[in-house]
């Protein structure tokens, strides 16, 4: 994922925050926590798609599954049906 226009905080980030004065730390914390709050908007976005990617993904394998069983018993089905044309057809050819 993305992590936005934001850059990591740094060593150097954590220097210059010791050195800030009083007056400034408001800002920092309100920045940290805006920050804080965006990466958790976007983590409860990315597992909401994730949820909705298992389902899915559950879901096609539920249909493959059928698809397989209709295969299986068509394949079947076919093989019986031929076994009888050859079982019509066996006394005509004698």
């Amino acid at each position: 994922m993305c992590c936005g226009n934001q850059r990591p905080y740094s060593d150097d980030d954590l220097i210059r925050s010791r050195n800030r004065s009083p007056e400034t730390e408001p800002a920092i914390v309100d920045d940290l926590r805006d920050r804080l709050a965006e990466t958790e908007a976007r983590l409860e976005r990315a597992r909401a798609r994730e949820a909705e990617l298992s389902h899915r993904l559950e879901e096609m394998k539920r249909f493959v599954s059928v698809m397989e069983i209709l295969e299986t018993y068509l394949k079947r089905r076919f093989r019986e049906q031929q076994e009888n044309v050859v079982r019509i057809l066996s006394p005509l050819s004698k």
